[in-house]
């Protein structure tokens, strides 16, 4: 099979006017519980993009830990590439593909760093691998070997043994607060729906249909 003749119809759902919310994380509370009650697995996994100093972006795979009337919340390292990225550009984009509900949700905004009590309180909560994880991993750097990491990961477990595993200076969350944010619903003949919502702060928000 050739790659070009990989299709798909959709022809699921439909996203209509009557559908819609007219604010946009009332919007995407609707969806987000529709896509927890489905089949679908990692349902909080959600791509990231950010952009280099130079104009290029990168994109990755993060976990959805919570959102709000603010925004959407993640956790990492303040170090890795994202984490460079975002101190130089805070300006990020996050998408949300639910195949199986043939639906997108694209979140476009300001990411900010969330208070040292919300991290503390989030990373408390990690089982204790992930937390010593933290400590262990200089994320997005060379390293000589996966034998050096294990060898790093063994140093920190036994290092906070008898003792709480505090959250690291240089890991925490971050908080997207959305400026825009779309949503895509796949319907026959690549008429898809799509539903733009934009912020502007004298009127609040405003939605518009877009051309698929």
């Amino acid at each position: 099979m050739s790659i070009a003749s990989i299709r798909k119809e959709y022809q699921q759902q439909a996203l209509t006017e009557a559908d819609i919310d007219p604010h946009p994380l009332r919007q995407f509370d609707k969806w987000w519980s529709e896509a927890v009650a489905s089949t679908i697995e990692e349902v909080n996994a959600m791509t990231l993009s950010t952009v280099s100093p130079g104009g290029m972006p990168s994109s990755r795979v993060v976990l959805l830990k919570g959102y709000d009337d603010h925004g959407f919340v993640f956790f990492t390292n303040y170090e890795s590439r994202k984490g460079q990225e975002l101190a130089d550009n805070p300006h990020a984009c996050l998408l949300f593909f639910w195949k199986e509900l043939e639906r997108q949700v694209r979140i476009e905004g300001r990411c900010d760093k969330v208070s040292a009590a919300e991290s503390d309180a989030y990373y408390a909560s990690r089982p204790l691998g992930s937390r010593i994880g933290a400590w262990a991993s200089d994320q997005s750097r060379e390293i000589a070997s996966r034998e050096s990491l294990e060898a790093a990961f063994r140093a920190w477990d036994e290092q906070y043994r008898d003792r709480e595993v505090e959250r690291p200076p240089h890991w925490g969350g971050y908080r997207v607060t959305p400026l825009c944010m779309e949503f895509w619903q796949g319907r026959p003949n690549r008429l898809h729906d799509r539903i733009r919502y934009e912020r502007n702060a004298a009127e609040g928000w405003r939605w518009a249909r877009l051309a698929p």
